[in-house]
């Protein structure tokens, strides 16, 4: 439908508090990457690699983010609601970021890590 909304507006929240998410964010549910294992005589198969489940972004700092408690947390749950309706749970994660902040525009460069993510649709 070319009316429905897909992109834009999000939602970022840790533990239940939301944080002023800004521009674009990724994630990566975790699952295994599969790559392909060529021989001589053509393709064999593939081979799978776990990758970490993850959700990056910058937020905006307009003073009431405390980058000392933001970079030392641990065990958290990270929700990204999505502009098409969708959320990205991020379970037991911590805080994989550098914990760099930006005066430009007061800009903090986010990362968190998980065991394991889920996208739970609308």
């Amino acid at each position: 439908m070319a009316n429905q909304r897909v992109a834009g507006l999000i939602q970022l929240q840790t533990n239940g508090e939301v944080l002023r998410a800004k521009g674009t964010f990724t994630y990566n549910l975790g699952k295994p990457k599969r790559d392909a294992v060529v021989g001589a005589d053509g393709i064999h198969g593939f081979k799978e690699t776990p990758q970490v489940a993850f959700i990056e972004g910058a937020i905006t700092d307009a003073g009431d983010v405390d980058l000392a408690t933001l970079s030392v947390l641990r065990d958290a749950t990270v929700n990204l609601k999505l502009g098409n309706g969708k959320m990205v749970v991020l379970n037991s994660a911590w805080y994989a970021g550098e914990g760099t902040g930006n005066t430009e525009e007061g800009e903090i460069a986010v990362r968190w890590e998980g065991s394991s993510a889920e996208e739970v649709t609308a």
